[in-house]
């Protein structure tokens, strides 16, 4: 399998696009290119290839609101900003921004983003270790395979609401709903939670006028979560970081349960899709599955390469002066990780065709002391979810031509916004008959010793999960029971 043909065009270094050009067009005080509007949600890797093209590694941009801060292009310049804790902090206090009034954190759509939260993504040193421990240990206290058990039964419910009609839109049906559902079970939230948050989560996500809004939603659905779970705790994420040795407050348990849910849930959902996307408009991935010669991890991994969930992850603040790509960067500075442009860079991949899914070095979880400690568990989750939609599905295809497929872009993430495939209808596995017993001979034909029927008083056992008492005569006990006097 080789990687399809980018949409994008990767230029040669030295070489400035021309005027006239989207990137000429997207540019704002000082000249920086605008990491938002028309030209970074067209085509946000073209845009990183022109200022790679234009500033080498490491290049001046602007947010929303002309927020001045450079992006890291470079393979080993983002790796090196993210290990380099010293240097590079995550506690966005650090940033010159605050007092220069460059921001307004009131009404700020990149609040939700770069503002100041008690969470181990914005801490560092031992106050980062003190956090990072009880969230590391929240998520490892589950076992995989009963994950995946949950997962399965998820991702059977969401596809028999569709399987029978022959065709659906996967992202709005399956690819954005079984990650949320999966991390609110682990959350320890109730399953009617999960549509709302899902809406909250998109809309947090694109920067808009209402972000501050749903961060708002997001973090008083866990706020009730956090006084649920001290009358009644479980074997949750919830439960776990409140009674973890490091003492986290509540508001602390609050914005790490919103650090796991938003992160967890925008990497799987993306991630998700983009692996259907190839599947059903790439025959050499979707031939190279079905012939065994990669596996569907080693399939996410290449998507992980190609299109990582999250383009770009903010951020870090210059604790110093300093040096990095060939620019001067000043103490108080923002850098925002660009995760996408470095797994494309020509230092690590000089021929991006070539496939790398053996190769989980790339950058789509970040890297260093911050590196996302729940990756594993949004790989099962994509995993399990695509095994079991391609098995009873295995004939899915794309229901529009491809270049009518669109994305939604934000400074941080591109989403496909719809993924419309056709199929043979299928009936829903919860609805499917249970292979009946065989039939007892007939009673006439068979003489039953006194001493070999089975005993009256044998119990039946609990009626099981979906059961209702007082069917024993219908039940598979009462017909093993029957079996037994006339054997």
């Amino acid at each position: 399998m080789t990687r399809p043909v980018p949409e994008h065009t990767v230029q040669e270094p030295g070489l400035v696009p021309p005027p006239g050009c989207p990137a000429h067009a997207a540019t704002g005080p000082g000249g920086a290119a605008r990491l938002y509007g028309p030209a970074a949600e067209t085509d946000p890797m073209g845009l990183y290839e022109e200022l790679r093209a234009a500033h080498g590694p490491v290049a001046p941009v602007l947010l929303d609101g002309d927020v001045r801060a450079w992006l890291v292009l470079g393979y080993n310049e983002n790796r090196d900003v993210a290990t380099r804790a010293t240097q590079f902090s995550r506690d966005p206090r650090v940033w010159h921004g605050w007092s220069t009034g460059e921001i307004d954190p009131a009404t700020s759509p990149l609040m939700p983003m770069i503002g100041w939260r008690p969470d181990c993504v914005c801490a560092d040193g031992e106050e980062h270790q003190r956090l990072r421990s009880a969230v590391t240990a929240s998520l490892d206290q589950f076992d995989h395979r009963g994950i995946r058990r949950r997962i399965n039964r998820f991702a059977h419910e969401l596809i028999d609401t569709f399987c029978q009609d022959g065709e659906a839109e996967l992202v709005d049906r399956f690819t954005e709903h079984l990650p949320m559902l999966t991390l609110i079970h682990l959350l320890g939230m109730s399953d009617e939670a999960a549509p709302k948050l899902v809406q909250a989560a998109r809309d947090l996500f694109k920067a808009t006028e209402t972000s501050l809004a749903s961060n708002a939603f997001v973090v008083e659905s866990l706020e009730q979560l956090v006084r649920d779970k001290r009358v009644k705790p479980g074997q949750d994420i919830a439960s776990a970081l409140m009674s973890h040795p490091a003492g986290l407050t509540d508001e602390e348990v609050v914005q790490h349960l919103r650090l796991v849910l938003l992160a967890g849930y925008e990497t799987t959902a993306n991630l998700m899709s983009n692996v259907l996307r190839m599947v059903v408009t790439d025959p050499r991935f979707r031939g190279s599955l079905a012939g065994g010669q990669m596996t569907l991890p080693e399939a996410v991994e290449q998507v992980l390469w190609d299109e990582p969930p999250l383009m770009v992850c903010p951020s870090r603040y210059a604790n110093g002066d300093t040096t990095l790509g060939g620019q001067q960067i000043r103490a108080g500075d923002m850098l925002l990780l660009g995760l996408a442009a470095g797994n494309m860079d020509q230092a690590v991949r000089p021929d991006p065709a070539a496939p790398v899914h053996h190769n989980r070095a790339h950058l789509s979880f970040s890297a260093g002391s911050h590196e996302c400690p729940g990756q594993d568990i949004g790989r099962i989750i994509a995993d399990t979810g695509i095994d079991i939609l391609l098995t009873r599905l295995p004939d899915i295809v794309l229901a529009v031509p491809e270049e009518e497929l669109s994305w939604r872009s934000s400074t941080w993430a591109r989403h496909l916004t719809a993924l419309p495939v056709t199929f043979a209808p299928r009936a829903p596995r919860g609805h499917q008959d249970e292979t009946p017993l065989p039939s007892a001979p007939p009673p006439q034909l068979v003489e039953v010793p006194a001493q070999a029927a089975a005993p009256e008083d044998v119990p039946e056992p609990a009626p099981g999960p979906g059961e209702r008492p007082g069917t024993a005569d219908t039940s598979w006990w009462a017909r093993l029971r029957r079996l037994l006097r006339l054997s």
